[in-house]
This record gives structure tokens, C-alpha cells and sequence, in this order.
């Protein structure tokens, strides 16, 4: 019987079945044959919204779809570009700088892609940049942002782990602090090797009145990030509450001030927002149903007593974490990935003394890197349809990038200070 629901499972997974759907079914498969009542799945299913932090999540996306589908990007490239385009290789630091904080605004590495792609590509190519590299450039950037607040997956991976409560005790804004320097690391490495390949490239004119344009453009978003983070370690808002005042913030300004966002188009991008919020909410649940039979049968005590037999250290362990997380990186969608193996590594790395926050960002760290990662990496198919270039190509316009961010990878995993150095 157990063994023809597994099949049945596997058969559901072939055929492209919904993720929370194989999920669920796995989970209760496994309760089924534990003699345990199917009713503790929908317990499971309802306890996801008794979450507080929760609530942060559909308010952070909407706010990051609205900002998406105003002109943000072209006031974002702009103020970028004129604070530094005078450097060497001055255009390429603007599309990381973008890029990250693009992606961290809108939780989203396709949009940017998508988005500032389409000014920054023909902006390289224009200055000098080779199509390769410029290519390149706009495919790997567009997941930079995964660890800058308020980077959605990485609240919720913190809303995953805080349900576990396992390891070292951690808060959200902790965890926000924790993805700062690892993020500000990937996109300096990144400017010193296109400074070391395009140094020579034209740069444009430091001037203070394009700075003051820049900044008069973007008056209206500046102040979300100091809304945000200054709302949450002056202890004024909880996540919560500053999620609540950052889609407010963007909604008056989008709607109210830039009036970029007609009011008629708001129900549309609600509803886009609410689908990916929907989704995610879905796979939580079912991931928590699951994870809570893998307790029950003590899947991560055995796992973690396998490791420990045949893994001697953290470093080792460290290690293949990084092979499976870059692969899953390239297979799995950041939200999947992190509701279905987050429960399972977990307790695994806590056993090895790992803090929670730095397997949080050494975790993010690698799907993002496993975006563009071959052969299925989604910013490669993205990029290839949005930019009408082969696969193959973009696969080789990224590997140079690909080897500077996986040295900063290695950094952020075993320099556990960059991501702890708040920490007493």
C-alpha cells in the first residue's frame, strides 16, 4: 500500500504536479505509514497562520510588485550611474549596485533582468563593454539582491527557521543584518574583476547637479530603506509592521506622488502579487506538514548520525553543502528550495555548531549563484528569451562571473564573522 502511494508520488512528480501537492502527499504518505492520524496535516496547514512574521511576507511582495511596475529602475539606474560612473569600469559597478538593490526592492531576480536589462545591456554595449561580458553582466547581477533587506526569501527562511527553533536563537533583523557585509563582499569582488577586465572602458563626468537631479528624481524611494531598517533596530515597528508601512509607503508614492501606478491597474498587480504570495504560503504549509513528520521519525537525528559517521567536520560538511545547495540552486525555484530543505539541513548544521543566521546566508548565497548556474538556471532562460540570445551563449558569457562569485561563496562560508559580526 505505502509502497504504491510512493510510486503514485513519484508518478505525480513526472507528470509536473504541483510542488505543495507532491509535497503534501509525501507528508502524509509518511504519517499513513506511522499509524497517525491524517487530521495532524491539516492541524499543520492551519498553524502556518498563527505566524506573525508571516504577515510581512504578502505586504514586502506587493510592495515589490508595485515598485516593479513603476519606473523605479530607470530613477534607481540614474542616481546609481551618476554616483558612480566616474570610477573605472564605473558602468559595470552601476549595474551591480542596480541589480542588487533592485532585486532586494522588488524580491525578484527575473524582474530585474527583465526590467533594468533592458537600459542596462544597451548602456554597456554603448560604453565600450563587450557583448560577452555585458551579457554576462545583466544575467548574474539580476539575483544579487537575495541578501539585502527586504529581500523576501530571506525572511523566509527566517520565518522557516524560527519555526523549527533549533540552534542559536535569532530575530528577523538580525538576520537582515547578517546578509549586509556577504552581499557588499559579492558585489565588490565583482567591481575589482570588471576594474581588472574593463578598467580602461569610458566612464562618464562626476558632476553635482546630474548627482542632485539624480537625487531629486528618487526623492520619493530613498527614504524606504531608513523606513524599513530604521523602523526595526530603533525597535519602533516589528517585521510586521514595517512590511505594513513599506507597502503603504510605496502605494502613496507609486500611486500618490510619481503617479506611475493608475489606480485601475492596482487590482492587477494585487493579484500578480498575491498568486507568488499564494503559492509560497502553499508549499510552507505543506512543507511544515512534512517537516513535521520527518521529526516524528526522526529524519534529522539519523541524518545528522550518518554525517557525523562518515563526515569528520564542520569544514566537511561545509563543503558539501555547497556542491548541494548550488545544484539544488539550479533545479529548484528559491522559495521551494528553502521551505523543503531548510527543516532538513537545519538540525543537521546546528549539530555541527553552525549558527543558524550564517547557514541562512551561506545558504541564500548559493541559490544564488545556482540561478544562472547550467544547464537549468532560470536567469540563463530569462535572459536568452528577454535578450533573444542562445543558452548556450549566456552560459559561457557567465562562468567568469560564476568563478568570482563562488570565491566570494567560499569566503562567506568559512569566515563565519562576515555574516556574524554583529554578534557579541
Amino acid at each position: 500500500m505505502i509502497w504504491a502511494g510512493i510510486a503514485l508520488v513519484a508518478f505525480m512528480a513526472l507528470l509536473g504536479a504541483p510542488l505543495f501537492a507532491i509535497v503534501l502527499a509525501a507528508a502524509m504518505l509518511g504519517f499513513l505509514a506511522s499509524d497517525i492520524d491524517l487530521a495532524v496535516v491539516a492541524i499543520e496547514l492551519y498553524r502556518i497562520s498563527d505566524t506573525p512574521l508571516l504577515v510581512a511576507l504578502p505586504f514586502f511582495t506587493f510592495a515589490g510588485y508595485v515598485m516593479a511596475s513603476a519606473n523605479t529602475s530607470e530613477r534607481l539606474m540614474g542616481l546609481v550611474r551618476s554616483l558612480f560612473g566616474w570610477m573605472p569600469a564605473g558602468l559595470a559597478i552601476v549595474g551591480f549596485v542596480a541589480c542588487a538593490l533592485f532585486t532586494a526592492l522588488t524580491g525578484a531576480s527575473g524582474v530585474t533582468i527583465v526590467a533594468l536589462g533592458a537600459l542596462l545591456l544597451p548602456m554597456l554595449k554603448a560604453g565600450g563593454y563587450e557583448e560577452r561580458f555585458s551579457l554576462g553582466l545583466v544575467t548574474t547581477s539580476g539575483s544579487l539582491g537575495l541578501l539585502i533587506v527586504p529581500s523576501a526569501p530571506l525572511l523566509l527562511y527566517g520565518i522557516v527557521a524560527q519555526q523549527l527553533d533549533v540552534g542559536e536563537p535569532f530575530t528577523i533583523g538580525q538576520l537582515f543584518l547578517g546578509g549586509l557585509v556577504p552581499a557588499a563582499l559579492m558585489v565588490l569582488l565583482l567591481s575589482a574583476w570588471a576594474w581588472w577586465r574593463h578598467g580602461d572602458a569610458p566612464r562618464t563626468r562626476f558632476d553635482f547637479k546630474d548627482v542632485r537631479a539624480a537625487l531629486v528624481a528618487a526623492r520619493w524611494e530613498l527614504p524606504l530603506p531608513f523606513v524599513v531598517l530604521g523602523g526595526i533596530y530603533s525597535g519602533y515597528f516589528a517585521i510586521s509592521e514595517a512590511a505594513a508601512m513599506t507597502a503603504l509607503y510605496v502605494l502613496v508614492v507609486e500611486v500618490g506622488l510619481y503617479r506611475e501606478v493608475k489606480l485601475k491597474a492596482l487590482p492587477g498587480v494585487m493579484r500578480e502579487s498575491m498568486v507568488m504570495v499564494g503559492s509560497i504560503i502553499l508549499i510552507l504549509g505543506a512543507a511544515l506538514a512534512f517537516t513535521n513528520y520527518l521529526v516524528d521519525a526522526e529524519v534529522p537525528q539519523r541524518l545528522f548520525a550518518f554525517m557525523q559517521e562518515h563526515v569528520s567536520s564542520a569544514l566537511a560538511f561545509l563543503i558539501l553543502l555547497n556542491i548541494l545547495l548550488l545544484a539544488l540552486g539550479a533545479l529548484l525555484d528559491v522559495f521551494a528550495a528553502i521551505v523543503i530543505m531548510v527543516p532538513l539541513l537545519l538540525p543537521v548544521a546546528a549539530g555541527y555548531g553552525i549558527h543558524p543566521i550564517h547557514l541562512g546566508i551561506i545558504f541564500l548565497a548559493n541559490l544564488q549563484i545556482g540561478y544562472f548556474t547550467p544547464p537549468v538556471g532560470m536567469n540563463l532562460f530569462i535572459a536568452s528569451y528577454r535578450f533573444d540570445r542562445p543558452v548556450l551563449e549566456l552560459y559561457a558569457a557567465c562562468w567568469p562571473f560564476m568563478l568570482v562569485l563562488l570565491i566570494a561563496l567560499l569566503a562567506i562560508t568559512y569566515i563565519p564573522a562576515l555574516s556574524l559580526w554583529f554578534l557579541p
